[in-house]
């Protein structure tokens, strides 16, 4: 399943170019063929290492319990491609593969617009406007005395500007003040004026919408230069893969989350022993979501051959009944149950399936008295919002 380890990119427009063309038979005998196309290199490195353990998981889980109706699952000639890694490929690769017929589950793509970029695309990654506002709750549960907001992002990738407009937006609607906008690029290694900035404005709270190594490092230094309130990390830090980066100073960020270790059901206590077993630690999100993001075709597979074989099925032809399936069904995920519901674009086209989750959740950056080991704690949904973090709508509109 996973030969090919290529950044998501090239991987999603690469992968659907050799199967693009194909029309023979699903054959009987054949595997069930999946891809996965996650970053391998670059500064996404650090989540593409987790989502690529998660989708392995996967792969063994099921395949262990008989794949699609017996028959395995790999990645050639896919009938579908879990990936990319980042908001911003997803807009440059997703439409090569919607052209194509061939679906796409987002693991991790949370920006605006992802489902409407084409009728085959889908995401099990609740978008951002869903998700990050939590943070901002449970740092004024933390500290009710909260009143002034620095915000930085990256401005060259397109979920950290999707994501801190959404940080824009509920600190209006908090009633909080914004002193300072500070940007930067995902490859700056230096923060001096950024970090100098933000100290000069005296905000009580730090909003960072970045990736792993250039947000871990802008933290760090905000740090050493003095600054001792609460930080808030976007989704692009939410990754045990930080810990080296910010090392001691990683300790009490928050950050909101659409996966807890914790949630107590059949699915994911399985998928956290495999994830232990495998890895001697407990699973982050990218890896859940990576997981789900299999889970998702695997059991819309089994479904759709059930009610018509699709051993005697054109690819092309499964292709468009799995869209119609995986957009019908209801998953019972370590993300908890998941469904989705179909999306237009601004023409008012029938476009992809938007996720529809239940819960969520905002953890605590605890490091070791070494600063060099740490772990996600899980704050009370109770302390936060009075027992129910905020859900996906049923329906959500086009944007």
């Amino acid at each position: 399943m996973f030969k090919n380890k290529v950044p998501a990119l090239l991987a999603s427009a690469m992968l659907v170019a050799t199967v693009m063309g194909t029309q023979h038979p699903v054959a009987a005998q054949d595997p069930i063929k999946i891809g996965v196309a996650v970053a391998q290199t670059g500064n996404v490195a650090l989540l593409g290492q987790e989502q690529v353990i998660g989708a392995k998981i996967a792969e063994k889980f099921f395949n262990d319990k008989g794949g699609v109706n017996g028959r395995l699952i790999n990645n050639e000639n896919v009938v579908g491609v879990v990936g990319p890694t980042l908001s911003q490929q997803a807009f440059a690769a997703d439409p090569i593969a919607d052209a194509a017929g061939v679906p796409v589950i987002a693991p991790s793509n949370t920006a605006a617009g992802i489902p409407q970029i084409g009728k085959f695309i889908f995401r099990v990654s609740a978008p951002v406007a869903k998700v990050a506002p939590n943070a901002v709750r449970a740092a004024l549960a933390i500290n009710p005395d909260i009143k002034r907001v620095a915000r930085a992002f990256a401005q060259n990738d397109a979920f950290s500007k999707s994501e801190t407009g959404t940080f824009e937006t509920t600190i209006k609607d908090m009633g909080l003040e914004e002193v300072t906008l500070q940007t930067f690029q995902t490859t700056d290694t230096d923060f001096t004026s950024q970090v100098s900035n933000i100290i000069s404005a005296t905000p009580d709270l730090v909003i960072v919408s970045g990736l792993a190594a250039d947000g871990g490092n802008l933290v760090k230094q905000l740090r050493d230069l003095g600054y001792t309130g609460l930080i808030i990390g976007g989704n692009g830090l939410n990754t045990a893969n930080i810990f080296p980066v910010c090392q001691a100073a990683c300790d009490g960020i928050l950050i909101a989350q659409a996966y807890s270790y914790q949630a107590d059901t059949d699915v994911n206590k399985a998928f956290v022993d495999a994830y232990k077993a495998d890895q001697k630690k407990n699973p982050p999100q990218f890896s859940a979501q990576a997981f789900a993001g299999v889970q998702v075709f695997v059991e819309a597979l089994a479904a759709l051959d059930t009610a018509s074989p699709i051993k005697d099925m054109q690819l092309a032809d499964l292709r468009a009944k799995l869209r119609d399936q995986v957009l019908a069904g209801k998953y019972d995920t370590p993300l908890g149950t998941i469904s989705f519901v179909e999306t237009k674009n601004d023409k008012g086209e029938t476009t992809g399936g938007e996720l529809v989750q239940e819960q969520f959740y905002v953890a605590q950056i605890k490091m070791a008295a070494d600063g060099q080991s740490g772990e996600f704690t899980f704050l009370s949904n109770e302390m936060i919002s009075g027992g129910e973090m905020a859900a996906t709508p049923e329906a959500t509109p086009a944007q």
